[in-house]
């Protein structure tokens, strides 16, 4: 807390009025970076015509949530002192990631609703779609095996999640 607020250019009796406590100024720091990536992402349900280029861009705004080195590091804190602390991982898996798969899921249901694709279960299609893109290059920073993707290879990888994930939802 004392870091937070030397960061912040505040006192620290001053994060404390604000945050109760260590949870609580994560839990605001989760709802904060959640509810700019749900801004973001509604943003995009209403661009164009072209499916498949409206779906790397959502996919795109997810990769900037899921894969970067902040969100990794934390996984890889949350998941070392879950036995200590499960409320916040609680907190982080249905503040974080509900959310995330709920919005995608809600972007999904409006790109039906438009009769661009055909979906059963958004909510399970919203999971596969992210475990799609963010599994594999997540898990592999997180246990160090390699590097997070650049740019260009998050723009490939997101072209080649919704091209697949299309072939089998794309209205016909």
């Amino acid at each position: 807390m004392e870091a937070v607020a030397r960061q912040a250019g505040v006192s620290t009796k001053t994060v404390y009025r604000l945050f109760p406590d260590k949870a609580g100024l994560f839990e605001a720091m989760v709802t904060d970076r959640i509810d700019r990536f749900a801004s973001a992402f509604s943003l995009r349900s209403c661009e164009g015509k072209d499916i498949e280029a409206l779906l790397v861009k959502a996919l795109l705004i997810c990769a900037e949530l899921v894969l970067n080195e902040e969100v990794v590091a934390l996984q890889r804190t949350m998941l070392a002192e879950s036995d200590r602390f499960p409320e916040i991982a609680e907190m982080f898996y249905s503040k974080a990631m509900r959310r995330t798969i709920a919005v995608l899921a809600e972007w999904l249901r409006a790109q039906a609703m438009r009769g661009l694709i055909e979906v059963d279960d958004a909510e399970i299609a919203a999971g596969m779609l992210l475990g799609m893109l963010a599994y594999q290059p997540q898990r592999a920073a997180m246990f160090g095996h390699q590097a997070l993707p650049t740019g260009d290879e998050l723009e490939r990888h997101a072209q080649a999640c919704a091209a697949l994930f299309l072939r089998g939802c794309r209205r016909r």
